[in-house]
């Protein structure tokens, strides 16, 4: 990892702005989910530890510029208190006189949370103005929101190129992680993409088969590739349009030497709700009534078996319709296998994405993967080969 970490900085009596992603979700004024909250507490303890006096900058949902109350971060301080186990201080205002007083009172032991960044107009289009009002508030800089590193903004971005610059602990998990599965991986390498359509996921795919050496594709992804193939997928989810660019994916698969898996077995069903009469039907004997909910169990043996040969798994996106039963199976036994795998230390398995990580909690599997990313956007942009404005910033 080129950047710095929190262990190449001197800490001791510096405020150190921390750039952390604790978009969470709220009900009633209350954080439903506190996982992005509890992820970052080493940071903070870290720099706790070091003497170091924490600042938080954090966005919260998308107010675009405007101060909206229902956006506050202050609504986040009791999660914060609870996850870090020290009081936590609120400003008013991430820049400026209600900021600069705060961080003037700040001593040791403490942690500041700024206001929401979004509520300045400049934080999204990475005004330098507006980053160098944050900068004067601290001495050191620490990204530690791996989920907001795709996006240029004044306080992923600017803010990290006027300071001296490091990554926090999650950010330096996640880099870690991701070298390890795309950068310089134990082969062969396993990936598993599924999700709705192609079209979202082109970049990523073309990357992938320049990377991986199986590349399994479950999903509506996979009906379109299906019937990239002349196999007639009756009802399912398809985009037909883009069956040329599935069948140009799959062409660019085998001049690179990756071997893409598809389902040779599908279940079937006339009706999409939980516990519909289902049937299993070989990939080419989809009824034209019908709709391909999920892989088959040859298709999951056929998985497991390349799990088995592989060192390294990407996973991203569910095998079929898994947010209900019984669509869920496909998704659920390649989720356990690749746990059990990887809980025997036999694969180095790393998985992100939104449906991704619900579809790996919902199988019981998640806990045993080698890492978990939180993020999603970020994460898909890393597997697609792009540069992170607020990772280079770093290095």
């Amino acid at each position: 990892m080129r950047c710095k970490t929190l262990d190449q900085m001197e800490l001791d009596g510096k405020r150190v702005l921390v750039r952390v992603d604790i978009n969470v979700p709220v009900e009633d004024g209350h954080v439903t989910d506190a996982t992005r909250i509890e992820r970052i507490a080493p940071t903070i303890k870290d720099i706790l530890d070091a003497g170091g006096m924490p600042i938080l900058l954090a966005h919260f949902g998308r107010p675009k510029g405007q101060v909206v109350p229902g956006m506050s971060l202050q609504q986040l301080v009791p999660a914060l208190e609870t996850a870090i186990g020290v009081d936590v201080v609120f400003a008013a205002d991430c820049v400026g006189p209600a900021a600069e007083a705060a961080v003037g009172a700040l001593r040791r032991g403490q942690v500041l949370l700024l206001e929401n960044t979004r509520f300045h107009a400049g934080e999204e289009r990475n005004d330098p103005d507006l980053a160098a009002g944050m900068a004067t508030l601290g001495d050191i800089y620490c990204n530690d929101a791996f989920s907001a590193a795709h996006r240029a903004h004044a306080s992923t971005e600017a803010l990290a190129r006027l300071l001296p610059s490091c990554a926090g602990r999650l950010m330096e998990a996640e880099l870690s992680a991701l070298e390890k599965a795309l950068g310089n991986p134990e082969r062969p390498v396993l990936a598993v993409v599924g999700g709705a359509k192609v079209s979202t996921k082109l970049e990523l795919l073309s990357n992938l088969v320049e990377k991986v050496d199986i590349l399994v594709i479950g999903g509506g992804m996979a009906n379109t590739f299906l019937a990239a193939q002349g196999l007639d997928v009756g009802k399912s989810l398809c985009e037909h349009d883009m069956t040329t660019t599935a069948r140009e994916i799959a062409e660019k698969a085998a001049r690179e030497g990756c071997e893409i898996l598809l389902p040779r077995d599908v279940v079937i069903a006339r009706e999409f709700k939980a516990g519909a009469a289902h049937e299993v039907v070989k990939a080419e004997d989809c009824p034209a009534d019908a709709m391909i909910l999920d892989a088959g169990p040859d298709s999951v043996a056929h998985v497991g078996l390349a799990l088995e040969r592989a060192k390294t798994l990407i996973w991203n996106g569910p095998l079929g319709a898994f947010e209900i039963a019984p669509f869920d199976a496909a998704t659920n036994a390649a989720a356990a296998h690749a746990a059990r795998l990887s809980r025997e230390g036999r694969l180095v398995s790393v998985a992100g994405g939104g449906d991704t990580v619900a579809a790996l909690n919902k199988a019981g599997a998640a806990s045993d993967f080698t890492y978990i990313s939180m993020a999603g956007g970020a994460f898909l942009e890393w597997m697609e080969g792009k540069t992170l404005p607020g990772v280079a910033a770093l290095g």
